[in-house]
């Protein structure tokens, strides 16, 4: 049965606009006064206010579409401030756009329902715009990197992604990388043949075939081992792969996700992860924001898991979170983030039944602000127990990371920074010469005289020359050392005026002088074929001497 989308009839031409519009996206529309009430309707999934904002038949619709948790759009007057209007999620100023408002309206409705589907909770700026990102995505099918710190709900983000995605019948599996060692997770991912390893009795089938059709969510990905990473980038690539012992081609259809705490470029520096591998993940990316950068949506975490762990747990109502302990949970950092809430809020569920809970009932760490671990870099191996040098381990691994991208950023700089200075003492800049047509000319060199005329010696031929800064370019000695057999390196001088025909035609001149007009030769060292040879000395009507 198609979704219904309430429309009130304050304006009747926009109505009968906004009904046509989103009868069009396959939704159901109900046309209702302001003396009907939003709950007579069955499933709504939209009130849209075609004006009366300010009404109390408005305020009344409102209310119980907000009861509902129903967005609202409002189309108000243009003097009226969008703030006045409660429980909107968008308002409109008149004359509204119908196209708009259907487009914003159908946005609005696929967020609520990805928000039911997955328990993705939140209405600050950075989770709307998550929310937004993941809406946009779902309906393709390329891969999608989730980055975002432990606990901020980095699974619910691809669970979401499945969910409106055209996969969403098939199956969905999560793994998680770092739970499983490299040889276990080979066999878990891609299957084994029977007698593959020592244990192997049977042929199994690896996730990624039963996945094949749906989404398969690699969470952890920045702990899979090097010789792994290299069968999934095949995978990524060519949708195929061997099981574990097994010669036979596997073909399948799945959609990757992949989810990490860690910076993967630090890993790439470090050589952990293939860079190959992360440029073909990072894709589209979904950059999840941790607890403490979104603290108005506190609050409605709070709420979403009072009830959930009341309902879970048979504890009653619940009376609610006073004031000042809503106070003390907002201005907390939250180090584990979502995660560490929701445990915190099922623990005061359960030891405070039947009260409010009190700023006193909220732990001690919590209140002082002192609770969590800091977060730092993860370190590979175990500390050892009595070394004072162990508490260091963290912060040295960051700044190794962080010297080694500025030792890659300075490597290229210094070379940047010597060709410079080497064409500076030549009083030269060597310009490669551009494609011409399909045939490149490797081997010549364009030479760009940066001298200008008075620091050419009085006798020079081109200071005597009225045309010298007009005249086509001529070949000049190389003052290059020879090449091998004794023949000078070809080169061509540029002077401003000359043209890419003019440039060709004296490079090419230049070449055959050097091997005495052997055409064969010649295009040898060009690095084109002898007809394409043939077709430009034509062309220029170049002759020998």
């Amino acid at each position: 049965m198609a979704e219904t989308v309430l429309v009130t009839t304050h304006d009747l031409p926009l109505a009968g606009k906004l009904r046509d519009g989103f009868r069009h996206g396959g939704y159901r529309v109900e046309l209702f006064t302001a003396a009907e009430d939003v709950a007579s309707i069955d499933d709504p999934v939209l009130l849209v206010l075609t004006g009366g904002a300010d009404t109390d038949a408005a305020n009344r619709h409102t209310r119980q579409a907000s009861r509902q948790g129903l967005p609202v759009l409002a189309v108000v007057a243009p003097d009226r401030q969008a703030s006045t209007t409660p429980a909107a999620t968008s308002t409109f100023r008149r004359p509204a756009d119908p196209e708009e408002i259907v487009l914003v309206g159908t946005r609005a409705i696929e967020r609520a329902r990805l928000r039911r589907a997955t328990g993705i909770v939140g209405e600050t700026d950075a989770m709307v715009e998550v929310l937004e990102r993941i809406v946009q995505i779902a309906p393709v099918d390329a891969t999608v990197l989730v980055t975002g710190e432990s606990g901020t709900g980095k699974e619910l983000v691809a669970r979401g992604l499945h969910a409106l995605s055209r996969r969403r019948h098939k199956s969905f599996i999560p793994v998680n990388v770092a739970a499983l060692s490299e040889t276990l997770l080979e066999s878990e991912l891609f299957g084994h043949e029977k007698g593959a390893f020592t244990g192997a009795i049977d042929t199994r089938k690896g996730l990624f075939e039963l996945a094949s059709g749906g989404t398969i969510f690699l969470d952890e990905i920045g702990e899979m081992p090097l010789q792994t990473q290299t069968k999934l980038l095949r995978i990524l690539e060519q949708q195929e792969f061997h099981r574990v012992g097994g010669q036979k081609l596997i073909k399948v259809d799945v959609r990757i996700l992949a989810a990490t705490n860690q910076r993967l470029e630090h890993l790439v520096v470090s050589g952990n992860f293939r860079k190959d591998l992360y440029y073909r993940l990072n894709v589209l990316t979904i950059s999840l924001p941790p607890l403490r950068q979104r603290r108005d949506d506190i609050p409605l975490l709070v709420d979403d898991f009072v009830r959930d762990a009341s309902t879970r747990h048979d504890r009653g109502p619940f009376r609610g979170i006073s004031p000042d302990a809503m106070e003390i949970l907002v201005r907390y950092r939250w180090p584990g983030n979502v995660r560490e809430l929701r445990n915190l809020v099922e623990s005061m569920v359960v030891l405070a039944p039947g009260r409010e809970i009190r700023a006193e009932d909220i732990p001690q760490n919590v209140r002082s602000g002192e609770g969590g671990l800091a977060l730092v870099p993860s370190t590979h191996g175990a500390q050892r127990a009595g070394d004072d040098r162990a508490s260091f381990r963290p912060q040295l691994e960051f700044i190794f990371r962080t010297m080694m991208e500025m030792k890659v950023d300075l490597e290229d700089l210094r070379r940047d920074f010597e060709e410079f200075q080497a064409e500076e003492r030549r009083g030269q800049v060597l310009l490669p010469i551009p494609d011409l047509e399909d045939d490149p000319l490797p081997l010549a060199e364009i030479v760009y005289d940066r001298r200008d005329a008075s620091d050419q010696p009085a006798d020079s031929t081109d200071a005597e020359s009225p045309d010298a800064t007009t005249s086509p370019a001529t070949p000049i000695e190389d003052t290059e050392p020879a090449d091998p057999a004794g023949a000078p390196s070809p080169a061509v001088a540029y002077r401003p005026g000359m043209t890419l025909d003019d440039m060709e035609r004296e490079v090419i001149r230049a070449v055959l002088d050097s091997v005495d007009w052997n055409r064969r030769q010649a295009a040898e060292a060009l690095g084109i074929g002898e007809r394409t040879l043939y077709r430009k000395v034509k062309k220029f009507g170049l002759e020998e001497d």
